[in-house]
């Protein structure tokens, strides 16, 4: 098995089913991928979604865990144990992919035998339109926005993906740990930091993320995710998730955190003038609403 497609899924029975079937339309050999389903504890028609794939798609190799502790580290550990595949790749339940997106992968991993882990471009699909605020720099914040250009690059540092568009080889699992339980949503939550734990944790270790521009991920926003209030929580989730992560660390990486959200605010004042004078409030309100609302979290 080269390729385990991990999809960790929670109370989201229609997008998901949207998910598996951009799955089961790629034309990657089916006998080289697999696809690990992990419902965390859904309480809409979840299983039965998949069990229908299953049915209706007994050509593909499909199997479906319920990961009974709550939160998607946990799920995504569980996912990994499970995962049968020389490599892991994650999609969350609300992105679909190109026919070709396996075999892109496979490719790549082909030609590029030294990689170890691999960031996809991540494109939004709004479902209504974008409001007037969203700028280039709430966009990732909401949508999970990555492009990084059209040529295979390792990535620095300060561009790590989110797990939701990344490839791993399974052993990094093994060497350097999994998700932290602590960090991460749970339930209808909206935390996060997992991400950013784990792939620091690579990058403290020398791990190198490679981007592959030809493997696009697409992932589907709702309105509902474009409202005041998602904003301001999923904004004051950062700096709070931020706050657990960096304590988890020691009480000086909470302090450097701190000193790095002065910097922020000063970079955020900048471009709140910047929007003025374009008259562009509502962009730079929102830059400085976010930074507010993360500080918040983070104190």
């Amino acid at each position: 098995m080269n390729l385990s497609v991990v999809v960790c899924t929670y109370n989201r029975e229609k997008p998901l089913s949207e998910t598996l079937s951009s799955l089961a339309v790629q034309t990657y050999t089916p006998e080289d991928f697999e696809i690990v389903v992990v419902d965390n504890n859904s309480p809409d028609q979840t299983a039965e979604v998949v069990q229908n794939f299953i049915n209706q798609h007994p050509h593909l190799n499909i199997r479906y865990f319920k990961e009974s502790q709550q939160g998607i580290s946990h799920a995504r550990n569980r996912g990994v144990n499970e995962a049968q595949g020389t490599f892991i790749v994650f999609m969350d339940d609300d992105e679909t992919v190109d026919a070709n997106f396996l075999q892109n992968l496979a490719t790549f991993f082909h030609d590029y035998p030294q990689a170890e882990l691999v960031s996809e471009p991540v494109v939004p699909v709004f479902e209504t339109t974008p409001p007037d605020w969203l700028s280039p720099y709430t966009m990732r914040l909401i949508t999970g926005a990555y492009d990084k250009g059209k040529a295979i690059k390792i990535v620095g540092k300060k561009d790590y993906p989110g797990t939701g568009h990344a490839t791993f080889r399974t052993e990094l699992f093994h060497r350097y740990g999994g998700f932290n339980p602590n960090l991460g949503r749970k339930g209808n939550s909206v935390m996060g930091a997992e991400d950013k734990d784990f792939f620091f944790r690579l990058i403290r270790n020398g791990i190198q993320c490679y981007y592959v521009p030809d493997a696009p991920i697409y992932h589907h926003i709702p309105a509902d995710k474009l409202t005041e209030d998602f904003f301001n929580r999923i904004s004051l989730a950062v700096g709070k998730s931020e706050r657990i992560r960096t304590l988890s660390l020691s009480q000086s990486a909470y302090y450097k955190r701190i000193f790095s959200e002065l910097i922020k605010w000063g970079a955020s004042l900048v471009l709140f003038v910047y929007y003025l004078l374009r008259f562009q409030y509502s962009k730079g309100e929102k830059l400085l609403r976010f930074r507010w609302n993360v500080s918040r979290g983070l104190l």
